[in-house]
């Protein structure tokens, strides 16, 4: 069994529990300490009447790989009203990998080569860092190498990845992961102190959208 697979087993009842917290165990999280507030609100790309919630990440990134399990738990209890989606970061020096997100993404791999690709990095240490690496490994996970590559290489994927480089920018996101909702606040374990109480701020942050605060 997948290393990734097998924490998500482990640790889904777990992180529930630590979410499904109450006030009286917890304190109510405070802005500037649990999270941040931004300057001004930003426009969100969620349907009408959703909240949004974007998962700042970097496939290179071992807390995103620590953070994946539970956060993949934790979006699973996610009411109707929200729309959680990932948003890979713009690191200087990482750009294929964002084009192999939005790749996957315009294809449809997501479901079934998102977490193969954390693995790949992060339990078997291979590089996936330049367009012939990513190629020879979607290539042996039974992708066509041709239809990956013209995708990969396209004018779709090169709007995706400037777009998300000012998704980013206009959040003012400089570490990850990190989760930003509504587009007026963001947390990150970091910030939180814990994988568990970010996510504890996450769905706080929700509720006040929710709430119209």
């Amino acid at each position: 069994m997948k290393l990734l697979t097998l924490l998500k087993n482990l640790s889904f009842a777990t992180l529930l529990g630590a979410v499904s917290w109450s006030a009286a165990a917890q304190h109510v999280p405070q802005a500037g300490t649990d999270y941040r507030v931004l300057d001004r609100a930003l426009s969100t790309e969620a349907p009408p009447g959703k909240i949004e919630v974007i998962e700042f990440f970097w496939y290179g990134c071992p807390h995103c790989f620590a953070f994946e399990p539970g956060l993949e738990a934790w979006e699973k209890t996610l009411a109707p009203d929200v729309y959680f989606h990932p948003l890979p970061f713009a690191f200087i020096g990482a750009p294929e990998q964002q084009k192999l997100f939005y790749t996957l993404e315009d294809m449809g791999l997501l479901p079934t080569m998102h977490d193969k690709v954390f693995n790949a990095i992060h339990v078997q240490y291979k590089r996936l860092d330049t367009e012939a690496e990513i190629t020879d490994f979607m290539a042996a996970n039974g992708v066509d190498r041709a239809k990956f590559t013209s995708v990969f290489r396209s004018f779709d994927v090169a709007t995706k990845v400037n777009r998300g480089k000012q998704i980013s920018s206009a959040w003012g996101i400089d570490g990850v992961p990190t989760l930003g909702v509504q587009g007026r606040w963001y947390t990150s374990p970091a910030q939180a102190n814990s994988e568990a109480r970010a996510l504890q701020v996450a769905s706080f942050l929700i509720g006040r959208a929710r709430q119209g605060a």
